[in-house]
């Protein structure tokens, strides 16, 4: 009699990893044995990334200016050229290359590989060519998944008609999170997590986070971060965790996980 493992009849947890900030200009050695660590414990692994620093460098050197409203860089025709071409040309080779050095099997994505992130304009007259995702190919990243792939995304999307188009990380990292039914959604920042009086919280919630931000304890960049993990566990991602590049920090849970 055979005996066969069969891949589809476990379910097995998904994680979404969004990496941002300096993490895009090198990984350590603490990222890549915990990333190990997560796929040993039997988790499938997303990655999304923005390119912040190497945008705005390239912007800089083409002289093309660039603005943000709403933390949303609003992208011109001239602008979303080099977004694009840094983004899937360079920051994302770099960490595909990166990865597959430490012995993790991944492959590079942006939004027009397979009709991956299907999207429209945002609002062109506000934004310019940044897009919002209708739909994510979530068959392509679980047929990659299920051959242990690591699939890294950059947050470029596309229009039916081909256009490319310029999307927030954070945005990116939480619909795939959402289209795919991940257990966790985590965000790689340059600090491990929530900080309230100069101590990193371990675990938090929406109620705990609306406190720190009316006390003023949450600011500046952390605001935007918090209140998009807020919306991805209401959205039904039952946790969030904002992260450093050794993948520890602060658990955002979702009223349900709250004992």
């Amino acid at each position: 009699m055979t005996t066969f493992k069969s891949t589809h009849h476990t379910a097995r947890k998904k994680i979404v990893i969004k990496l941002g900030g300096s993490t895009l200009e090198g990984l350590n050695e603490a990222f890549f044995s915990n990333f190990k660590k997560l796929q040993q414990q039997g988790y499938d692994i997303v990655i999304t990334h923005g390119g912040g620093p190497a945008i705005n460098r390239e912007l800089e050197k083409q002289n093309v200016t660039s603005t943000a409203i709403n933390g949303i860089r609003v992208t011109s025709e001239d602008a979303i050229g080099i977004v694009q071409s840094t983004l899937v040309g360079k920051v994302n080779p770099g960490l595909v290359h990166e990865l597959n050095k430490a012995g993790i099997n991944a492959i590079g994505l942006n939004g027009f590989d397979g009709n991956l992130l299907e999207s429209e304009f945002l609002n062109k007259e506000t934004y310019g060519f940044v897009g919002k995702i209708k739909k994510v190919n979530t068959d392509l990243l679980n047929q990659l998944i299920e051959q242990n792939i690591v699939p890294v995304i950059s947050c470029i999307g596309a229009t039916v008609d081909g256009q490319a188009l310029n999307i927030n990380g954070d945005t990116v990292a939480s619909e795939v999170a959402l289209a795919i039914g991940a257990e966790s959604l985590l965000l790689v920042t340059d600090v491990a997590g929530i900080r309230i009086e100069g101590e990193y919280q371990q675990e938090a919630t929406e109620e705990l986070i609306n406190q720190w931000i009316n006390e003023g304890h949450i600011y500046g960049g952390m605001i935007p971060k918090v209140q998009g993990a807020l919306q991805v566990l209401n959205a039904g991602i039952p946790s969030v965790q904002i992260v450093n590049d050794s993948l520890t920090g602060t658990t955002i849970l979702s009223k349900e996980l709250v004992k």
